[in-house]
């Protein structure tokens, strides 16, 4: 998934034509990758004229990933490495993904396209975009009460249907399964380190990343941009409806791909240096802006149009979250020309018809008046409140958090926990992503002759 370059020729090459002709069969699997079938990096800088800052925002877009969102990659991740460790039975069980959006539709892909039975647990309040497309993959889904923050309601699903039927549930957690980090530490974190370099943006370093937390799997990629750049800073951006990790929060909120009201037990809080806050409201206005063609028509007035058309469908709600939060951060940490942040736009406008049309009706059709108005307050003239930064207590207080959720509620154990404090426990864990790579080639070799029939229709 890092190096789509190094797959064997016959293969890519039949990926890449699968994609447009047939975009759910199974070969599509190898088109997992941050890189196209040119093998350039999916990555645009923020105009600057629209950001209102010095330092260069790059964003990895993961709009033209298999599904549509980049979780498609953790999915695979996490059922491949349980596939080849012989941890899932493709006979015997079903594959239960408890998800906010898009994780779930990364499972409903992956385990269709790998003949695994699957069900996807969503909250009843997520897009209906989002249901239909797990539908469409061939998932079942269950919808359990609540909005985007309502994750234990989730938990409690996914250990009802594990108690009631243990021999065949198993349940592939997110916001647990190391599986996701090792695929955001690897292959995301070495994406960002290699675009900086390649295309020769700023310095060819990296200052920051900021990235809104939902399993904390993306924000895993901070860990391996630090080892590289020890001077970046990773900041976790959260909803100010719901700042969970900053406050020790709660409530709802509708950035939706982003879970809370806990921290996950995959989240490296001790390595993140800041958490920000984000309004969920301005994050869908300024979608609205680049979704309406009132809005796109007002940027043009001071962005290159071509570029205003280009990125006009390659974000989500979190994606322009993600952004407001590296705008604070760029003018919080005084970042200069030279100066690169990398923000994700985790899926794309296709997620969110549905609430444009509720944003519409809620708020009126941009005029450009308003348009014009929410440019400069939400982007240009952001303020840098709602920071919290990283010091030795604060990063206490973020681990602490994990407590009740995981040893309380989830099982596990004071000791592993206590663990997570030094960054070897986390060391250990990126180590394994070599032993998945070795497992994985002896299994495709074990394997050659079934698969080149499902690749090759043979």
């Amino acid at each position: 998934m890092l190096h789509p370059e190094k797959i064997d020729p016959e293969i890519r090459k039949r990926a890449i034509e699968m994609k447009k002709k047939d975009p759910l069969h199974p070969i599509n699997l190898f088109n997992i990758s941050w890189k196209d079938e040119n093998n350039e990096i999916r990555h645009f800088v923020l105009p600057k004229e629209l950001t209102g800052v010095k330092a260069n925002i790059i964003v990895l877009y993961a709009k033209d990933f298999p599904s549509g969102s980049h979780k498609v990659g953790a999915t695979y991740s996490v059922l491949m490495e349980k596939t080849i460790r012989n941890e899932v039975d493709l006979e015997k069980h079903t594959l239960v993904w408890p998800s906010t959006g898009n994780y779930g539709i990364g499972g409903a892909f992956v385990s269709s396209r790998m003949n695994y039975k699957s069900l996807v647990i969503l909250p009843e309040e997520m897009s209906q975009e989002r249901f239909d497309i797990i539908r469409k993959y061939g998932s079942d889904v269950i919808p359990t009460p609540g909005c985007e923050s309502n994750v234990k309601e989730i938990y409690d699903k996914c250990n009802e249907l594990k108690k009631n039927d243990p021999e065949h549930i198993r349940v592939l957690n997110q916001f647990e399964e190391f599986a996701n980090y090792r695929f955001h530490y690897y292959v995301t974190g070495n994406t960002m380190i290699e675009t900086v370099k390649r295309y020769h943006i700023g310095n060819e370093r990296i200052a920051a990343i900021v990235l809104g937390v939902g399993s904390a799997g993306t924000i895993a990629s901070g860990d391996r941009v630090k080892q590289e750049f020890p001077e970046a800073k990773v900041v976790a951006m959260e909803p100010v409806q719901c700042p969970t990790i900053a406050l020790n929060g709660y409530g709802g909120h509708d950035i939706q791909g982003i879970g809370d009201k806990h921290v996950t037990w995959i989240h490296n809080v001790m390595n993140n240096d800041a958490v920000v806050l984000v309004d969920d409201v301005d994050s869908k206005k300024m979608l609205q802006v680049l979704y309406e063609e009132e809005g796109r028509k007002f940027l043009k007035e001071f962005v290159n149009p071509d570029m205003v058309d280009y990125i006009s469908d390659k974000f989500g709600i979190s994606g322009i979250a993600n952004v407001i939060g590296a705008i604070k951060m760029a003018k919080f940490y005084n970042l200069n020309e030279d100066d690169n942040i990398f923000v994700v736009a985790t899926d794309n406008i296709d997620r969110y018809h549905s609430v444009m049309k509720q944003m519409a009706e809620t708020y009126g059709k941009l005029d450009r008046a308003e348009a014009k108005s929410r440019v400069e307050r939400i982007f240009l003239y952001q303020e840098t409140s709602g920071i919290f930064e990283g010091d030795k207590y604060n990063r206490e207080r973020w681990h602490n958090l994990k407590y009740y959720t995981w040893v309380e509620q989830q099982g596990k154990t004071v000791e592993e926990l206590d663990a997570q404090k030094d960054q070897s426990y986390w060391i250990k864990h990126q180590e394994k992503v070599h032993e998945t790579n070795k497992l994985l080639e002896e299994y495709r070799q074990e394997h050659i002759d079934e698969l080149r029939k499902v690749w090759f229709d043979e």
